[in-house]
């Protein structure tokens, strides 16, 4: 479903301010995969992900979705194959438009045979209704009112439906709950699983939480110095504590993992 090849990335090459960001990376995805992904500053998540969506061109290797090689395709192309969320709940919606205008604006961009510039349909509305009361949120009941007035936990939701508003072939979660308070963040992360779960959405999800890196999905990487340094799944992966992860990061590295978020998040 996604085969990566060997991509590698190096930014601001020939200056002292190189930096190989993605080495020689290899990664493959069957259909509906849900896969997470473990790792410190600089190991490559985030780019790993830009590079899925197409923020840049990799500097070697290919990248393949749905069989279909996106290596040099244009990122506004992508996007209307891969959802994306971000830490930051400000990203992802238009705060000066309303509710019901940020999911014609996602459904119109992803819908086959819609033109951007079409309008809205009553039935179009209901059913945007319909998915908002999914999120037990009152939203169905605030559609006309702007983005802007959300709480974080709301417009992080929001942008969750905007993104599988028409089913994404992939859906990359970028530490997605990480600026929302404990009990906002919960909720958001149990929607993100009956989502994904019921749309059968191939899923890769950065997480800075090491019992949800095992606990989600059937997969679990851990990344370092631009690769992937662990894959495990299945039956090995259901018997690992979190301190055996952390062994095996130690042994796949080369080196202990010392970011404070992650081993306080254990």
């Amino acid at each position: 479903m996604l085969n990566i090849q060997s991509i590698s990335k190096t930014f601001n090459p020939g200056t002292v301010n190189a930096k190989q960001a993605l080495s020689g990376l290899s990664l493959h995805l069957d259909h509906g995969d849900f896969v997470t992904i473990i790792g410190s500053n600089g190991a490559g998540k985030s780019t790993l992900f830009n590079a899925i969506a197409g923020s840049f061109y990799v500097d070697d290797g290919f990248i393949e979705l749905d069989g279909e090689d996106i290596t040099y395709m244009p990122e506004h192309k992508r996007s209307l194959m891969v959802g994306r969320l971000f830490q930051d709940p400000l990203k992802g919606t238009a705060p000066g438009m309303t509710i019901e205008e940020n999911l014609a604006l996602a459904y119109l961009r992803t819908a086959k045979g819609k033109s951007p510039f079409s309008r809205i349909s009553k039935k179009d509305k209901d059913a945007f209704r319909e998915r908002l009361s999914l999120l037990n949120m009152g939203l169905e009941d605030r559609m006309t009112q702007p983005v802007g007035l959300l709480s974080g936990g709301q417009r992080q939701a929001l942008t969750l439906l905007m993104a599988t508003l028409i089913t994404p072939k992939l859906l990359l979660l970028d530490e997605h709950t990480a600026a929302l308070d404990p009990g906002t963040a919960e909720k958001v992360l149990e929607l993100t699983k009956n989502i994904v779960a019921e749309e059968k959405i191939t899923c890769l999800m950065i997480t800075h939480n090491m019992n949800q890196a095992l606990e989600l999905g059937n997969r679990t990487l851990m990344m370092a110095n631009g690769n992937i340094v662990l894959d495990v799944g299945g039956a090995e992966r259901a018997s690992m504590t979190v301190e055996d992860l952390i062994a095996r990061f130690k042994t796949g590295a080369g080196h202990a993992l010392d970011n404070d978020r992650i081993l306080l998040s254990e």
